[in-house]
């Protein structure tokens, strides 16, 4: 099964739409880092992302330590940003 790339537009789009995301410098992912009270927190989010990733079959690349949590979404098979990280993106704006 091919995943398709998000256009140009439809990127545009959803970085207008979330800011807080930046397209990499290769144009291939869309990057965050997200901070938090304390290392505690930072490990719920991440088991919240790690449920929601195992069930959407689609896993973010991701590091941390101890409060700061860096993501990078990019749909390897796609070649680039697809719409499963743009679902990604709209899931973690509601709990984030």
């Amino acid at each position: 099964m091919s995943i398709a790339r998000l256009t140009e537009t439809e990127l545009a789009d959803l970085i207008a739409r979330h800011p807080e995301w930046t397209l990499r410098a290769d144009g291939l992912a869309l990057e965050r880092t997200f901070k938090f009270a304390d290392f505690n927190a930072a490990f719920g989010f991440m088991t919240r992302v790690a449920l929601y990733a195992d069930k959407a079959d689609h896993h973010p690349e991701w590091f941390n330590v101890y409060n700061r949590v860096e993501m990078t979404l990019t749909t390897h098979d796609a070649g680039g940003v697809s719409d499963r990280d743009a679902a990604m993106v709209e899931w973690l704006a509601q709990i984030a």
